[in-house]
């Protein structure tokens, strides 16, 4: 699914000497390079503050934690995600509340929001899923007038943009509150571990969430906060300061591709191409199809033998998952996700991806279409 091996032998002589320089000076943990990422991390991304963590989900969770929300209080999210999202709501005894996603773009249908909302909501947890955003300006109106909070689950879409009414673009993650993205391997801006950032243009939630992620220190030995232990070390900010400088060359990979398969795909009866939404650029972390005929796993199987590598993201929504029954959603309340959940198939999508690989993986798809 991803060539993370091809990716690195290009730049590998810019990320072993980025690697031997952290070893010379052995600041293997908040060293230099950790302030040098976030500072060009914020440049890039046009974001006043980026605080770095160990990893998305402790992003996610961090951003709830500097909000101070109470036991109880309600928190807006879709149930067609990776279960980061809804996980860390459950882990601080929030209480999900979850609308269904558009079926085309598979992120959270904003007409739906509005209605979600009770007098205990405090937070919107949009999720830009797949390379591409939710629509940003009606999450933030229907916020603003309800006086809620919004945090930004931008850990599949580093790079992508969001263009409002008003003619201005922001990068995804930089628009609500906070902004949450992960550099988990396989993104597009991924690191040789685990490692997250947050995002924020408030300078007091900025230096809350830097206590936050430090054990809540204000200072050496003094706790201000109960915190987490959740930093990114000083080898993967080195490798991401690296891999940041070519960032804008690996989204444009990863559209070339994207168009190539929109290309060979297009007229294919039974599959649907990824939409994009029209506020929203796509980044492609995934590439992902919708197959209509109830023919998913069939042609999985087909995939599968010849020797394609796949995946179906996700197999089933998070509100039937055994470990959120006790939320006391059932089957049939987001159809438009369960319906997702039986036919979306993801095909390769990374950087070093061929034509002729591309030509490879669709012909197997539209021999039976």
């Amino acid at each position: 699914m991803v060539d993370l091996y091809g990716q690195y032998r290009k730049i590998q002589t810019e990320v072993d000497d980025a690697i031997r320089t952290v070893l010379h000076h052995t600041d293997f943990v908040r060293g230099t390079a950790v302030s040098e990422f976030e500072t060009a991390l914020a440049h890039i991304t046009h974001s006043k503050h980026v605080v770095t963590c160990a990893n998305g989900t402790d992003a996610l969770q961090l951003a709830l934690m500097a909000l101070d929300l109470q036991p109880g209080d309600e928190v807006i999210t879709v149930p067609f995600t990776f279960v980061s999202t809804l996980e860390v709501i459950v882990l601080l005894g929030l209480k999900p509340v979850l609308v269904d996603v558009n079926p085309n773009t598979f992120v959270m249908d904003v007409e739906q929001l509005e209605a979600a909302i009770t007098p205990k909501t405090k937070v919107v947890l949009p999720v830009h899923l797949f390379g591409q955003c939710a629509d940003m300006e009606h999450v933030m109106t229907v916020a603003r007038n309800h006086n809620l909070y919004v945090v930004e689950d931008a850990c599949q879409a580093i790079g992508a943009e969001v263009s409002f009414s008003d003619g201005t673009v922001r990068q995804a993650g930089t628009i609500g509150d906070v902004g949450c993205t992960s550099f988990f391997p396989s993104k597009n801006l991924g690191c040789f571990g685990d490692g997250g950032a947050l995002f924020t243009q408030n300078d007091e939630l900025a230096a809350k969430l830097r206590q936050l992620a430090n054990h809540g220190m204000s200072q050496k030995y003094c706790y201000a906060r109960v915190g987490l232990n959740s930093r990114l070390d000083t080898l993967q900010a080195a490798i991401l300061q690296v891999k940041l400088r070519h960032l804008d060359e690996y989204i444009a990979a990863r559209r070339t591709a994207a168009a190539q398969y929109n290309a060979r795909l297009r007229h294919a009866g039974n599959l649907r191409t990824p939409a994009t939404a029209p506020y929203s650029t796509h980044v492609y972390h995934q590439y992902t199809l919708r197959i209509l005929d109830g023919s998913r796993d069939a042609l999985a199987e087909q995939l599968a033998a010849h020797d394609i590598p796949h995946a179906i993201y996700y197999p089933k929504p998070l509100h039937l998952q055994q470990a959120y029954q006790h939320l006391g959603y059932h089957e049939g309340d987001f159809p438009v996700s369960e319906t997702l959940s039986k036919e979306v198939l993801s095909l390769p999508m990374h950087t070093e991806l061929t034509a002729d690989q591309v030509q490879y993986i669709t012909e197997q798809l539209t021999i039976n279409n």
